[in-house]
């Protein structure tokens, strides 16, 4: 069951006129500030603008203005040069089908000025800020990295603090390259039997700012992940209650929890529990298209005309209008159906329990953590079978290979699979029917064997910083191989994908724990991101 009654206010009216004002290719140098007028229209254009304005009065505004702009009957000179599909190339056409291309539309008056909208993209924002209650909401087209980086940008002047725990994702590295911000590392409780991180705790960054405040250091903004990849929850309500006093404002990478509003039986969102911003990525639960993302803002310690001038900076100026009008249509899709996460938590529930029955198989719950984290997504599930003598790839290359069961997450002991609303019962029931097949073909034949040792420790634990990220960025580099290179500061941000949490980050003193990791996942077949050299043979470090 949703949590709030949906209702919506009347849409404002305005003319293709007014829209045409100005050209998008000038906003680069034109405020826009959030409300707007509506100048007098003229016979001519009343037609129009009485058509926009019912296009306006549906429950998606923006796919209904795409829908109404591609079916118009027009000699069509503007980009892109598919010129609506005409001359879309053949193989793309047929595997996507041709009313993508004639849906690509750019900026046309009608649909709207992402970066100064007076239309049906503010119409759209508007009604996802009352569904997910926030004060203001931004769609994203640059993905959720793009909305952590406006809002690290936002909040944090080069020199300033942001405290952050190490487990963050590789956004926030970029964020701190690109802003001049120095980190303030809390390192998150790490269950070693697992290899997963979970959340951080109002207590720890208590710790880490008081800190701070005694070295006189500015503090530019707190950011916590949560929920992590796993579905761990930081008690962001308590970080709030610490931070906001001190005028901290709290920024919440929250891509994993943009479902958390619409039940019950989901945890507290961030912007529920008092963050400042909060970023969701919308695709990945929730149903929009990959690469598009939400940015939520609530309170008034951070200034909204900042984080505009953000987004205009980081994201592309020409954005796709799929994209835009996919947020628009998963937004409607949850303001008509306010159970329609019954389903896929009934069916997550009973796969749990029926899993952790299961012969040499557990699952991840918060009994797993010390920590008095206070909720765990129950959409997710990760399983060991470490019991079974299986590292988390060997599980879930037979569990792919044998089975075709594809996974979301990978580690070196625990697979994660994500229940989402496409999700369908008979794929749950395949998951929980073959892993009893396997516990069966190797539970018994290794139940005699002296259980693998983990001797993987986490790379977060012992970290020094020599560098900033962006001074380590910028610096000059030199290649050295692996096994040369520890104690030296790393000039590269090394990234096992997914979970896209770094290993490695500029400016980071190479440790013996942080080499055996990345060697250890290397073997194991994980992909290596951000490494010059692939294949990790090689390490660019900073030549100082």
């Amino acid at each position: 069951m949703a949590r709030v009654p949906i209702s919506f206010s009347s849409p404002p009216t305005f003319s293709r006129r007014a829209l045409h004002w100005q050209s998008p290719r000038q906003h680069d140098v034109v405020h826009c500030g959030t409300s707007w007028s509506v100048p007098r229209i003229s016979e001519s254009e009343a037609s129009l603008a009485e058509s926009l304005v019912a296009v306006q009065g549906g429950t998606a505004p923006l796919v209904q203005a795409l829908k109404s702009t591609a079916s118009q009957d027009v000699s069509c000179f503007h980009f892109p040069g598919h010129n609506r599909g005409k001359a879309a190339p053949s193989p793309f056409s047929q595997l996507i089908g041709s009313g993508a291309f004639l849906h690509d539309l750019p900026e046309l008056p009608e649909l709207d000025d992402l970066f100064c909208p007076k239309g049906v993209i503010l119409d759209a924002q508007r009604r996802a800020a009352e569904l997910f209650g926030s004060f203001k909401t931004w769609f994203l087209v640059n993905g959720t990295t793009c909305g952590i980086q406006a809002s690290v940008l936002a909040t944090c002047s080069p020199g300033d603090y942001l405290v952050v725990p190490r487990n963050c994702h590789i956004s926030v590295i970029s964020a701190l390259v690109l802003s001049g911000a120095v980190p303030k590392y809390i390192m998150p409780e790490y269950n070693s039997l697992w290899d997963v991180a979970g959340g951080i705790t109002p207590l720890q960054v208590d710790k880490a700012v008081k800190e701070l405040e005694e070295e006189g250091k500015r503090i530019g903004a707190v950011l916590v992940t949560s929920p992590t990849y796993h579905g761990v929850c930081s008690n962001v309500q308590g970080i709030a209650s610490f931070c906001h006093p001190r005028g901290i404002p709290v920024i919440v990478d929250e891509a994993h929890g943009a479902h958390f509003r619409f039940h019950d039986s989901l945890p507290s969102t961030a912007i529920e529990q008092g963050a400042d911003l909060a970023v969701q990525s919308t695709h990945k639960v929730l149903c929009s298209l990959t690469q598009s993302s939400m940015l939520h803002m609530a309170g008034d310690l951070v200034d909204v005309d900042k984080v505009s001038q953000c987004l205009q900076l980081l994201q592309s100026s020409s954005p796709s209008y799929l994209l835009l009008s996919s947020l628009d249509a998963a937004r409607a899709q949850l303001s008509e159906s306010t159970n329609i996460f019954d389903e896929p938590l009934a069916m997550a529930s009973t796969a749990k329990d029926q899993l952790e029955i299961i012969p040499g198989i557990s699952i991840l719950d918060l009994t797993s953590f010390a920590s008095d984290f206070p909720a765990i997504d129950p959409l997710r599930i990760t399983l060991s079978a470490s019991d079974m003598h299986l590292s988390g790839y060997e599980a879930d290359d037979i569990l792919y290979e044998e089975h075709q069961i594809v996974s979301e997450l990978i580690g070196t002991q625990a697979v994660t699979f994500a229940i989402n609303l496409g999700t369908r019962l008979q794929d749950v029931q395949k998951l929980v029917k073959c892993t009893k097949l396997l516990s069966e073909k190797y539970f018994s034949a290794n139940r005699f064997n002296l259980r693998k040792e983990n001797n993987v420790r986490s790379p977060l634990e012992q970290i020094s910083v020599q560098l900033t990220p962006r001074e380590a960025f910028f610096s000059k580099k030199r290649r050295v191989h692996i096994e040369e290179s520890l104690g030296e500061i790393c000039g590269e941000l090394i990234c096992p994908y997914p979970p896209g949490i770094p290993v490695l980050i500029p400016g980071e003193v190479i440790t013996q724990d942080s080499l055996s990791y990345l060697i250890n996942v290397r073997q194991q077949g994980m992909t290596i991101s951000g490494a010059a050299d692939a294949e990790l043979n090689y390490i660019l470090v900073c030549n100082l």
